[in-house]
């Protein structure tokens, strides 16, 4: 088992998301419970094991392998590791990722599929692309990050909402990775979030009762209020995930920031002792790092 200490946020982010989902899927599906969980445990609806990622952590370890093997974002690399995924454990997929990769399965474009699924399911705001491109905040600085996460987005989910969110949080990371502070990394994505929808209730995640929930805005809504009322990185991941609800992409999405902001240092040893592939994890956030030009 490897342990490492110090900041290090680009490495805290990736595996921070992985603490809040392999803590969240046991919870994914439950009402808020009296009983306040602490640490990872086995159970929930595909009675994982105690520590086991879900495709929250997959897809964004995707995103991220994709990131370092080709020096940015790759619309045709990224679909094909997705898809990959995707063929390996179709059941842990949420609602809009699923029609599209079974699309894309029969034959259908990507591009094409991405408008299907928006028009038969009659939205596409679901927080699928939200979870998974918390890397790019970790290989492209705030200027860049919000267009590159609008284009990651729209690869499977149609609805800009989603997008917007993804943008949202990703300059979070983006800016607290290179060392912002957590109240300066909100007020810069909230200047740069164009949707009037997503800017009202981002930005006034303090004015709502989170809710844990697979809509992309309320999910956001959730992560922010969890993590800006954070004293500490354990505290943000565990009000995340009690929440109930879509825990493990909440806790997944809350994770990703706390890392950011606090670094690896911050999460408790054993929690990463019981995380699945923590080494692998440390080592992909580590080559996306070295790719970047800060």
């Amino acid at each position: 088992m490897m342990f490492i200490s110090g900041t290090m946020r680009h490495v805290g982010s990736l595996v921070a998301l992985a603490v809040g989902d392999a803590m969240g899927a046991p919870l994914e599906g439950s009402l808020q419970s009296e009983a306040w969980v602490i640490d990872m445990r086995p159970g929930g609806r595909h009675f994982r094991k105690k520590g086991a990622i879900t495709d929250d952590t997959l897809q964004a370890m995707a995103v991220a392998e994709s990131l370092a093997a080709g020096k940015g974002f790759n619309q045709k690399d990224l679909i094909s590791r997705l898809f990959f995924g995707y063929i390996k454990s179709p059941e842990w997929y949420g609602p809009t990722s699923t029609v599209f990769f079974d699309l894309v399965k029969s034959g259908t474009l990507p591009h094409h599929a991405a408008y299907l699924v928006h028009r038969r399911n009659g939205s596409s705001r679901t927080n699928g692309s939200v979870m998974r491109g918390f890397p790019l905040g970790i290989f492209y600085p705030a200027p860049e990050v919000y267009a590159v996460s609008m284009a990651c987005s729209r690869l499977t989910h149609y609805d800009p909402v989603a997008g917007h969110c993804s943008g949202f949080l990703n300059v979070m990371v983006s800016d607290m990775i290179r060392g912002a502070p957590r109240s300066r990394a909100f007020r810069h994505a909230l200047s740069l979030c164009p949707d009037p929808e997503v800017h009202a209730m981002l930005g006034s995640y303090d004015e709502h009762e989170p809710i844990p929930s697979l809509d992309s805005v309320l999910c956001s809504h959730a992560t922010l209020h969890c993590f800006m009322h954070a004293r500490t990185l354990e505290g943000a991941i565990l009000s995340a995930i009690n929440l109930g609800g879509d825990a493990d992409t909440v806790g997944a999405c809350c994770g990703a920031l706390a890392g950011a902001y606090w670094g690896v240092g911050a999460i408790p040893k054993r929690w990463c002792a019981d995380l699945e592939g923590y080494g692998e994890l440390v080592q992909l956030a580590a080559r996306v790092w070295e790719r970047t030009e800060r």
